[in-house]
């Protein structure tokens, strides 16, 4: 008698596989941006961050997600946050491959190319979707904040940099190395963190300057086990910025009391609470009233992370996607050999290069940020690059799940993390400022400089390689002045986002690649995925796209 139950035409997982070395339109992105660096980290993280050992603990991390512990067995309060062991795997790989401070080290900094080359590591280990990197990214953006207060940069800024991890809540000192979030927002606030109610009444004065308590709330607090936090209260003199650490100089536990957890669409590895201030020791981080502009400075980082995070899962949801289907049989050959799933891969290739092009670009900003350009560019570039990458996430992760049919629907197994990639993607978009955050962000922006010139000088290295992309590149001072106003906004941020990414093809792409992005993206609107004209190599820029 048969077997009533045979397994067959099921793909293998995608594992064990080095994703930097697979990634070609990373190393090429590199290669413009950080000629001569050095690749042997990243080849180093993609090994780690493509092996089956990693994968598994970025899905036993999202499935065992954080527990919140207000007291402890004997009534005492403790306000802790408990993670599965996959947790603190991940995030010990996370620090010990400097995705944090380590950028602002000098070691680090004297390369030239300190962010530039964390940032293409941040992308690799997003491909995992561990959903942990949220207190990476925060200390990576509140690091030179610090500066402000510079008692405690000097204490904190070495533990922030250090390439280590430890999860126990103790003094600073007494630990390789630390982590920072960030507390703005409030329930009636939101974005208009200028509403914030949170008052600071002086307390003093110490080694660390000025002491203030903090009465008041925060209603998205996330990464509540961070070692400190960088948060916004009123003071006498206005809106202010304060450095907040869960454990006293004195040893004893500061007053930040946790409410609860968010239950989250996505991003359930991480813990998000709601918390309250009960009479919590805070230091001041610079004057009194200047809390916004400071805001405003780590949330350009923070908006670096979100474009490169979305990078990141869009790059694994296409290598998903083609691993797949070059198995997958249906109608007597392979998915992959099918026109039209071609299309569909190809085009999801071009959008996957193109937001890796545009988001290693932006961070070559900071590492020249001595160049007034450069500092004007990344000012710009910023709000541009986290509101069209992050709008194309949830798309492509949809688009990208549908090649694998209801496979890529189920959680379980390796194909699983497509569903944890769709559930993720939104929260690049909102964090740090929704779709009109960053629009408004980039008409502000716009007012800081010459952002014309120096948009213009960034895209003339393109010019006469594509009629389409010309024709773009000379409608841009008009774009600037016509669309310059809050109705207009999206509009302008879209246009350009897309003509600086094909500028920026022109430079790092293959004939085929670049023309079928300015055929498909700026001769016509694209509105679907799957819809190359025939003048596409399609077979091409699959080919380079291909995760093996």
């Amino acid at each position: 008698m048969a077997a009533t139950h045979e397994v067959f035409n099921q793909p293998t997982p995608l594992a064990d596989t080095n994703l930097f070395s697979a990634n070609r339109a990373l190393q090429d992105a590199l290669r413009l941006n950080a000629p001569g660096l050095a690749t042997d980290r990243l080849q180093a993280l993609g090994a780690l961050v493509g092996s089956a050992a990693m994968q598994d603990h970025a899905r036993l991390a999202n499935v065992h997600t954080p527990e919140l512990r207000t007291h402890d067995r004997q009534g005492h309060r403790i306000d802790e946050v408990e993670f599965h062991p996959a947790y603190h795997a991940l995030m010990a790989a996370a620090t010990g491959a400097g995705l944090h401070g380590t950028p602002y080290a000098s070691e680090e900094q004297a390369t030239g190319h300190a962010h530039t080359q964390r940032a293409a590591a941040f992308m690799l280990f997003t491909e995992l979707e561990p959903s942990i990197l949220c207190p990476i990214s925060m200390t990576y953006a509140v690091t030179p904040a610090l500066r402000d207060n510079p008692a405690i940069y000097a204490d904190w800024a070495p533990k922030l940099a250090a390439q280590a991890y430890d999860p126990a809540l103790k003094l600073w000192r007494d630990k390789p190395g630390v982590t920072m979030g960030m507390g703005m927002t409030e329930k009636q606030g939101g974005s208009d963190v200028r509403a914030n109610t949170t008052q600071a009444v002086l307390d003093g004065q110490d080694e660390w300057g000025a002491r203030y308590r903090l009465a008041g709330h925060k209603w998205f607090f996330s990464a509540p086990m961070c070692d400190a936090f960088l948060v916004l209260a009123q003071a006498p003199g206005g809106l202010s910025c304060f450095f907040l650490p869960r454990v006293l100089p004195d040893g004893s536990r500061n007053g930040l009391r946790i409410q609860r957890l968010k239950d989250k669409l996505g991003n359930k590895a991480n813990a998000s609470s709601e918390v309250e201030f009960d009479g919590a020791s805070a230091w001041l981080v610079g004057e009194e009233g200047r809390g916004v502009p400071q805001i405003l400075a780590m949330g350009t980082m923070t908006r670096l992370d979100c474009a490169l995070g979305t990078s990141g899962l869009m790059r694994q949801a296409l290598s998903q996607a083609m691993h797949h289907t070059a198995q997958r049989q249906a109608f007597g050959k392979p998915l992959m050999e099918h026109a039209l799933m071609q299309n569909v891969l190809a085009d999801l290739a071009i959008e996957s290069e193109a937001a890796c092009a545009l988001s290693i670009r932006l961070a070559r900003t900071f590492d020249q940020q001595s160049d007034a350009r450069e500092q004007l560019l990344s000012r710009v570039l910023t709000p541009i690059a986290k509101f069209w990458i992050c709008k194309r996430g949830s798309l492509f992760a949809q688009e990208a799940m549908e090649c694998l049919g209801g496979n890529g629907y189920v959680e379980e197994g390796g194909e699983g993390v497509l569903a944890r990639i769709y559930r993720e993607m939104p929260v690049n978009s909102i964090w740090e400022g929704a779709g009109n955050i960053m629009a408004l962000d980039l008409l502000r922006a716009m007012r800081k400089g010459d952002v014309t010139e120096a948009l213009m000088q960034e895209l003339a290295p393109a010019r006469g390689q594509h009629a389409a992309l010309d024709r773009m590149i000379d409608a841009v001072p008009t774009l600037l002045d016509v669309q310059a106003n809050e109705s207009a906004a999206r509009t302008l941020a879209r246009d350009v986002a897309l003509t600086v990414q094909g500028a920026l093809l022109a430079q790092t792409a293959p004939a085929a690649v670049f023309g079928a992005f300015c055929d498909s993206r700026l001769a016509t609107r694209h509105d679907v995925f799957g819809t190359l004209g025939s003048g596409a190599d399609i077979h091409a820029i699959i080919e380079r796209a291909r995760p093996h």
